[in-house]
């Protein structure tokens, strides 16, 4: 499935940095059923030049030696004179992965060699610790995102109403027709395959069925404050809180949840407090919640807690790569859904919805006590919610914040 023109920021950065002379490896992280793998077939169309691409993704995960064996393909065809790009797809598959690249990298540079190197990983955790542990200063990141409003609007002409519902999985949208065909996709290729290829497969997780039930409510509490204490009450193993905070952790790695912080003055108080927890894509809430799109238009609370989750998660995933981290607020009763800050820059973002009955106390009481911070209201007397959605997040601080 082709990319719409405007996706095609990553394809052009790509292409970009490829045609520079030899200096870094490109890293492209994000979740499965993106398109990175389409954009990097579409860079190595671009650059009409000499390209191996090799993927990890097979049965059983390959053995470090398949990366040198790729390597050395890549490396027979710069004997040409001219240079070569490789491409390592879900190279986070590979045991010591990062160790082997670093060796091979290392030894093309000293002798000259102009390999220039691309790897995929759909496991951003997993790529980000090898990337850290031994790859200091020869990498740089490119992040690919669950696909925007702005992007399924353009290619597949939805509405507002039916992106909040089929949310931005490309390789599902001709499914939408066929509801159930649609959400036993993105139940079975996406979820499961996200869940025991990415995280059980490559991760030291004891309690799987924990970690699956810890999913499950995630995406039944998307928009809410859990602390850790509740959810041991509702979960049939429950285990304990470092073991819950170590499976969300491995989660946010896959690219299907995150959970934010509460925003406070004192980083330690923020790191110590009870996440607010969103879903990342909100086809992960409805396909697996056996409700029809009716259904979840028709009951108001539902919806509201829909519309929530998808500003949280277009402004989480827009936020990537820009310096910008997102929060909550909460003070006694008052409560504010989202807190972005850059720099000394904060940015209050209150989204009225069925759920907030278009009370804004809590952005009142922010800008109380943040008297410099700047309040967004989405919805209501606000900006309107499909505004909200087809801009990414800097836009807001450009328009804003002086």
């Amino acid at each position: 499935m082709p990319f719409p023109d405007f996706k095609r920021d990553i394809v052009q950065q790509l292409l970009k940095r490829i045609r520079e002379p030899r200096r870094l490896i490109q890293v492209v992280t994000g979740p499965r059923q993106v398109g990175k793998t389409t954009a990097v077939h579409q860079v190595l169309e671009a650059w009409q030049g000499l390209a191996h691409y090799a993927t990890a993704d097979l049965p059983a995960p390959p053995q470090p030696v398949w990366i040198e064996q790729q390597w050395n393909t890549a490396r027979t065809r710069v004997d040409s004179g001219q240079p070569v790009v490789l491409v390592l797809d879900e190279v986070q598959k590979v045991a010591r992965w990062s160790e082997v690249l670093k060796n091979l990298w290392d030894e093309d540079t000293l002798q000259e060699r102009d390999v220039r190197v691309i790897i995929l990983g759909s496991s951003s955790l997993l790529v980000q610790a090898g990337l850290t542990e031994s790859l200091a200063g020869r990498f740089e990141i490119l992040h690919a995102t669950h696909w925007t409003f702005a992007e399924c609007q353009k290619c597949f002409g939805w509405t507002m109403e039916e992106y909040l519902y089929f949310g931005g999985y490309p390789g599902a949208a001709p499914l939408k027709d066929e509801p159930l065909r649609w959400a036993q996709y993105i139940r079975e290729v996406l979820i499961e395959t996200t869940l025991s290829k990415d995280v059980l497969m490559l991760n030291r997780v004891d309690k799987p069925a924990l970690l699956r039930q810890l999913f499950m409510l995630a995406t039944e509490y998307s928009g809410q404050i859990i602390s850790y204490q509740k959810l041991l009450g509702q979960l049939q193993d429950a285990g304990n809180t470092t073991t819950l905070a170590h499976y969300q952790h491995l989660l946010e790695g896959a690219g299907l949840i995150k959970g934010i912080p509460k925003w406070h003055g004192k980083v330690l108080k923020r790191r110590a407090s009870s996440p607010k927890w969103i879903v990342l894509n909100t086809a992960l809430m409805t396909a697996i919640s056996g409700l029809d799109f009716s259904r979840w238009r028709q009951e108001s609370s539902r919806w509201g807690r829909l519309v929530e989750t998808a500003v949280g998660a277009h402004l989480i995933n827009s936020a990537l790569g820009t310096g910008i981290d997102v929060y909550y607020w909460r003070d006694r009763n008052r409560e504010v859904d989202l807190v972005l800050q850059r720099a000394d820059q904060l940015l209050a973002v209150e989204v009225k919805s069925g759920l907030t009955k278009g009370r804004i106390e809590g952005l009142n009481a922010f800008k109380q006590k943040f008297p410099k911070a700047q309040l967004l209201l989405v919805g209501g007397d606000g900006i309107p919610l499909e505004e909200l959605l087809q801009r990414d997040i800097k836009h807001w601080f450009e328009k804003l914040i002086p």
